[in-house]
């Protein structure tokens, strides 16, 4: 009885010890996928660590970061609010829902999570700055001067809290005293865009459009796609009359973001200017589209078609403003004009007899007034007054676009390298996909195995595939589910092994890298002269690296070396280039440029068509300060359909 006992307590521990082993490798998963931005994915896995352990904080956690990431700020506070119900002491926990809540523009919340936050980090700079933050945001600007105050004291040389401190300062109306404290920030850090552009701001509000415009090129030099910098300094520019300049900072603007109201809507009365009408109108139907009741806009389009000759369509137009503001003499005799136009005599001489009888009306004292409800019909953007409709539109209130302090966006992009190099190949059952159409990644071994083995789905050749989404990743688990079965069921794994490489690349696309890295090797023990498993594993095993230095995580996986996978599949399959650049890849990232550079040169020589060989090797070469070599090989990927290359060459020609 005594052995049974025994065997029972530890059957039972070696179970617990499974399950919390199986849970922690999906958190890895989940982990990965979440580091290279696959988030629809890495919500699956924890999906399922949550569905087996729903009292750990972790998993809720990370799948608020994945939710966040897709812009589900709802979804993502949910999680956290589960997550901080599980464990209170994570100062993590109340920064993430800080920034859902600020997202929301819960700002009141948002400051008290970061009060939470802090009183569990107190150093935690970024903290300080979000609720400072808010609260400019929440305009309580005595509590925010309190912890700005705090924040200089503490931290002197914190350029940011100087420039949101002077940002109070403006929004109090105090420009000598905001002015003073974006000067301490500039003398600390002068290449903060934020602090550029409220210096700008300041200008503006002087009418110092000369300084504002070159201040506005500082912020937009350091920060060049935030949107409201062009149009601010397309306004500048217009006070400078510089309309060539002004018109050139709204086409980028809308290139940036092309729903933007006043960049459609300055940059149609700029091309009334111009005399470029019928492009102007494209901005104001753009304008009507988005608010139909904007009158200034459908009064300025009126005058377009007008002038274009489209008659009926700017009497459709002065006819919706006159029925909104029946007063607009001005409005009542373009309509007028247009009627006589037509031949439509007994309509114009109604509205100019409608017009007679308004200024008699008015020299008697009798002229009707707008009412407090259309007032308040026509935006606050645009002036109330139709006489000024020639005039371009500012925001109310002047405003910077803020960044605020968080780890959960952008991380992923801060890479060891100045530009983002392309990603490796890989095997992988989905498209080659990169815009190259005209090309196709292929090689022998590989269509060789799939002739051989005819797998469920065709083993590919991939570079930097589209991330799952929920339908794909569902069938990718059920390939997974369905080749373990298949595993597991085989009488002779010897001759089934190649099931273990198809379920390796069936990992690898779902990014648990560390079960495809345990599949590759139990099937190199069987075959060992795979070039296709040792690629794969090298590959697996680069990217695992990869995520595990970035997370300060210790590897289990050093026992598998990088390099020599890399080198015995080279030694195997020579004429393979897909293998060559992915070693130069290995190199680059380890600063090791000049074999880089020898592999791309090798990988180009059997196969001169691969774009990213030549992108790679022109940022090697650019790191080697070989700067015209290396802009011709960007300019040749660039040729090839790697068209992000052009902006990479922009910027080294500069230089």
């Amino acid at each position: 009885m005594r052995k049974v006992i025994v065997f029972i307590i530890a059957l039972a521990s070696s179970v617990s010890a499974l399950a919390q082993y199986n849970i922690q490798r999906v958190l890895l998963a989940g982990r990965g996928a979440l580091y290279y931005e696959d988030y629809v994915l890495s919500i699956q896995y924890f999906n399922q660590a949550i569905n087996a352990k729903p009292y750990l904080y972790e998993p809720w956690y990370l799948r608020a970061i994945a939710k966040y990431n897709l812009d589900d700020f709802i979804g993502a506070e949910s999680d956290c609010n589960e997550a901080i119900a599980l464990n209170p002491y994570i100062s993590g926990l109340y920064d993430l829902r800080g920034v859902c809540r600020i997202r929301q523009e819960k700002f009141t919340a948002a400051a008290a999570d970061y009060d939470l936050a802090i009183r569990h980090d107190p150093n935690n700079q970024g903290y300080w700055y979000n609720r400072a933050l808010c609260r400019l945001q929440d305009k309580d600007f005595d509590r925010a001067n309190q912890e700005l105050d705090s924040m200089m004291n503490r931290w002197k040389g914190n350029a940011k809290a100087c420039q949101l401190k002077a940002e109070v300062c403006l929004q109090q109306g105090d420009t000598t005293k905001a002015a003073k404290y974006l000067d301490r920030s500039l003398e600390i850090d002068r290449y903060d865009g934020e602090a550029w552009a409220v210096r700008a701001m300041i200008s503006m509000s002087k009418k110092k459009w000369k300084d504002a415009d070159q201040q506005l090129s500082e912020a937009i030099h350091l920060k060049p796609t935030t949107v409201g910098y062009y149009v601010n300094r397309a306004m500048s520019r217009f006070n400078l009359n510089n309309l060539r300049g002004a018109l050139s900072d709204y086409d980028k603007a809308i290139e940036l973001d092309p729903n933007n109201f006043l960049a459609h809507y300055n940059r149609g009365q700029l091309r009334i200017q111009v005399g470029d009408d019928n492009r102007a109108i494209e901005d104001f139907d753009f304008i009507v589209r988005m608010e139909p009741d904007n009158f200034m806009a459908i009064f300025n389009r009126a005058l377009l078609l007008d002038r274009t000759g489209d008659l009926y369509g700017a009497i459709r137009d002065y006819t919706e403003v006159i029925n909104q503001f029946p007063n607009f003499w001005a409005g009542l005799q373009y309509r007028a004009n247009c009627y006589r136009r037509l031949g439509m005599t007994a309509k114009a001489e109604m509205d100019e007899f409608r017009i007679f009888k308004a200024q008699n009306d008015k020299h008697f004292g009798i002229q009707p007034r707008w009412t407090k409800k259309q007032r308040k019909e026509v935006r606050k953007k645009s002036d109330i007054d139709l006489d000024k409709y020639a005039q371009l539109v500012e925001e109310d209130e002047p405003n910077v676009e803020h960044e605020y302090a968080s780890v959960y966006r952008g991380k992923v992009q801060n890479r060891k390298v100045d530009e983002d190099m392309m990603p490796m190949f890989t095997l992988s059952y989905r498209q080659y996909d990169n815009g190259l159409k005209a090309y196709t990644a292929f090689d022998n071994e590989v269509e060789q195995f799939n002739n051989t083995h005819r797998p469920q789905h065709r083993i590919l050749i991939s570079c930097k595939p589209k991330s799952l989404n929920k339908a794909e990743t569902r069938v990718y688990f059920t390939l997974i589910d369905t080749l373990s079965v298949q595993i597991g069921s085989s009488r002779d794994l010897q001759k089934d092994c190649h099931l273990l490489l198809q379920r390796a690349v069936a990992y690898a696309v779902t990014q648990d890298y560390d079960a495809a890295i345990n599949d590759l090797t139990a099937y190199l023990q069987i075959d060992n002269r795979s070039s296709l498993a040792y690629w794969h594993r090298a590959v697996c095993q680069a990217m695992m690296y990869e995520f595990t230095e970035e997370h300060g995580m210790e590897s289990k996986l050093k026992s598998v070396n990088t390099i020599d996978d890399f080198n015995e599949a080279i030694r195997l399959n020579p004429q393979n280039p897909f293998i060559l650049y992915d070693r130069g890849n290995y190199y680059f990232v380890r600063s090791q440029y000049a074999q880089a550079v020898d592999d791309y040169t090798r990988a180009i020589e059997i196969d001169p068509n691969i774009a990213e060989a030549y992108y790679n090797r022109g940022l090697a070469r650019i790191h080697q300060e070989q700067l015209d070599e290396g802009i011709a090989d960007l300019s040749k990927a660039g040729e090839l359909g790697l068209y992000d290359a052009y902006s990479v060459i922009k910027k080294y020609q500069k230089k």
